[in-house]
């Protein structure tokens, strides 16, 4: 254990001594690195992300305030190990002005230390877990918080004939606060749960904790798993029948992930979510981004992940404006609190004191448009900060 903190020690104190370089060799260029799963069980985080960040420059160039913008993708496979050591090569070798991406929670923990030590802003452009922005002064999220999402399906479901509920979520970061932020606010409001399941983060198996929940009947499954997972389950809850013994499946959006939605099939009708983003979300800006995105790659839809991507490039863009290119991490970091502005979600606002996300979060249903599946969206609640910081 002393050896690794004495290693740890060692590397942070060398990304230090290599910061007066750094800022030497920062010239002209303005450089993102950008580490995201490209490879492994998320990779279809990575693949949005990429997409949306590259979307982004190709609609508002590469040149900011006189620096030329570079964007350097680096795949960290999804395991924190990989995700550390490329951030260090990152701020040392590479001297980013920025680091952005983290598909998955400890990911993003994984490079706090090196984001506070080098002082460096780092992006979440993913991660939900409530508690990151906490792990770092310097860290800015640009996706959402489960608590966001889950406490409004908390409320929505025990006034729609839902009284019973078994919950079954990854077992980490954002699945332990979804778990708690919706029984919580469920129970406030009438429902009882009748049991908490937990599945394994890596390889997942459904099937047993799906068959726990057909035994337990109860009125609705509560989902929350990690983009890309949700086409598993939703496959698993479909062949246990599931839906025929009246079980209704509910959720944070993750589970209806817009990318994988329309290989659910037909079974998916009807699912009711809460979430922060659709493809569907009807404002112009939207309509503008979803044709965009598709246009760029393939027809491929984008979903959550990808908005949080293009949004946090957003906020890195302005805040390149606004510094001018000049001051540091600080100075950037300084310009990214507080930024009030429309995005293909809606309008959000990064919270000067948290440094975290405030957003609509919307109510959605599945239903078939246009021969395809869709999250429509039928109610929204207004100006969501996350619940997990609010106590």
């Amino acid at each position: 254990m002393l050896r690794r903190h004495l290693v740890q020690a060692a590397s942070l104190t060398a990304i230090a001594l290599a910061l007066p370089l750094a800022a030497q060799a920062q010239d002209n260029t303005f450089k993102i690195g950008m580490i995201l799963p490209m490879t492994g069980q998320s990779a279809s985080t990575g693949r949005q992300i990429e997409a949306a960040a590259k979307l982004y420059m190709a609609q508002h160039g590469d040149t900011v305030a006189g620096k030329k913008v570079q964007l350097i993708v680096k795949d960290d496979t999804g395991l924190p190990d990989v995700t550390k050591r490329i951030a260090q090569e990152m701020v040392v070798n590479d001297k980013v002005n920025v680091l952005a991406g983290f598909g998955l929670t400890p990911l993003a923990l994984a490079v706090a230390p090196i984001a506070t030590q080098s002082k460096t802003p780092e992006i979440v452009m993913a991660a939900a877990t409530s508690s990151i922005t906490q792990a770092s002064p310097y860290i800015v999220r640009s996706s959402f918080t489960l608590p966001q999402a889950a406490v409004a399906m908390g409320d929505w479901a025990p006034k729609n004939g839902i009284k019973s509920v078994v919950t079954l979520v990854a077992d980490y970061g954002p699945g332990n606060d979804a778990e708690k932020f919706f029984a919580e606010r469920f129970e406030l409001n009438g429902g009882k749960v009748i049991e908490k399941l937990r599945v394994p983060l890596r390889n997942p198996d459904f099937a047993p904790f799906l068959q726990k929940v057909r035994d337990a009947k109860p009125d609705a499954l509560f989902v929350f798993v990690p983009s890309g997972a949700g086409a598993a389950v939703m496959k698993q809850f479909l062949e246990r029948g599931m839906d025929k013994a009246g079980i209704k499946m509910i959720g944070t959006g993750d589970v209806t992930d817009d990318d994988q939605l329309n290989d659910m099939g037909d079974g998916a009708l009807g699912v009711v979510t809460s979430h922060h983003y659709s493809t569907a979300h009807p404002s112009a800006m939207n309509k503008k981004f979803v044709t965009d995105f598709q246009a760029a790659n393939k027809n491929m839809r984008p979903n959550f992940m990808a908005v949080g991507g293009y949004d946090g490039m957003r906020i890195i863009y302005e805040a390149l404006k606004t510094t001018k290119g000049q001051g540091g991490g600080d100075a950037l970091l300084a310009a990214m609190k507080g930024q009030v502005f429309e995005s293909p979600r809606g309008p959000v606002l990064i919270d000067a004191q948290t440094r975290d996300i405030t957003q609509d979060i919307y109510l959605r249903k599945v239903e078939k448009k246009d021969g395809q599946l869709y999250n429509i969206e039928f109610d929204v609640i207004k100006s969501v900060k996350d619940p997990g910081k609010s106590k």
